[in-house]
């Protein structure tokens, strides 16, 4: 598989999905190995995925430093990528977490990004975070779902911070859409591909300074799309409206029917509003 060194010496690997202009992905998780995204819901026919492995994560090398995985330290990472893959700008999609690092490289280097899909991505980088009330609030959408009632309080627990191993696995079909076994089997990689180490590290104080991000990105020119899950509560669709006001020039979508992963949720209407966007 391709891979490059970054600027501190660690070997990162890619994986490139499919054919046509290229489209750098950022997982989420945060910390999760990139395998996760898959072919983006069929995305990879319209577009060369090109799909990075977080440093400590998948096929990437662990660096020495575990300092490293904070978010911000981590933008430098994506520049190498874009210099290894000889791009004078780029198209880049991140999905959840890793909207706070897409975010912080554009505001290191505004000029490089030519567009952003934010995919139920987070922006902690511009200082808009969602709350467990917010959660909650999606979560109770699901109130019809025949699960709902053993996993409710369990779901509570994830975002207070009390959960155990079999509150996760009881949490997860929150996440979705739809609980069936495309979903199941999607979930069924997380623990595997996830870093937890490097995710306690990821956010960590000193890992954004909104203000200065803001500034960066005044007058920043470049295309966004916020797409949000009408059932995700990370963000709430309103959120995700709120942090696309933040963007001179972004498109806000709310995919129907969608939790946090909305090319699992409906490939096609993700396919054809990612795709349409690019162009």
């Amino acid at each position: 598989m391709p891979a490059f060194t970054a600027p501190d010496g660690t070997r990162l690997a890619y994986h490139v999905v499919g054919e046509g202009e290229p489209l750098i992905c950022l997982p989420g998780g945060p910390m999760r190995a990139s395998a996760y995204l898959g072919d983006l819901g069929g995305l990879a026919k319209r577009r060369r995925l090109v799909l990075l492995d977080l440093r400590g994560t998948g096929d990437s090398d662990v660096p020495a430093a575990p300092s490293t995985y904070r978010c911000d330290r981590q933008v430098d990472d994506v520049e190498a990528l874009r210099v290894r893959l000889g791009l004078e700008s780029v198209d880049l999609l991140a999905h959840s977490a890793a909207g706070d690092l897409a975010l912080l490289y554009a505001a290191r280097y505004p000029e490089r990004v030519r567009t952003l899909t934010m995919v139920a991505a987070r922006a902690r980088a511009l200082g808009v975070d969602f709350t467990t009330e917010q959660r909650l609030e999606a979560a109770y959408l699901r109130a019809d779902e025949p699960w709902f009632a053993s996993a409710r309080d369990a779901f509570g627990r994830v975002w207070d911070g009390t959960a155990t191993d079999e509150d996760f696995d009881a949490a997860v079909p929150f996440f979705y859409g739809r609980w069936d076994a495309a979903a199941e089997a999607h979930a069924a990689g997380e623990v595997d591909q996830t870093n937890e180490e490097a995710a306690d590290v990821y956010a960590s104080p000193g890992s954004f300074d909104p203000a200065a991000a803001r500034a960066a990105l005044t007058g920043w020119d470049a295309r966004v799309l916020v797409l949000a899950g009408e059932r995700d509560g990370g963000p709430l669709p309103r959120v995700a409206a709120a942090v696309a006001e933040l963007f001179p020039r972004a498109h806000l979508v709310v995919q129907e029917g969608a939790g946090h992963f909305p090319w699992v949720d409906d490939p096609g209407r993700f396919t054809e509003t990612v795709a349409s966007f690019l162009g």
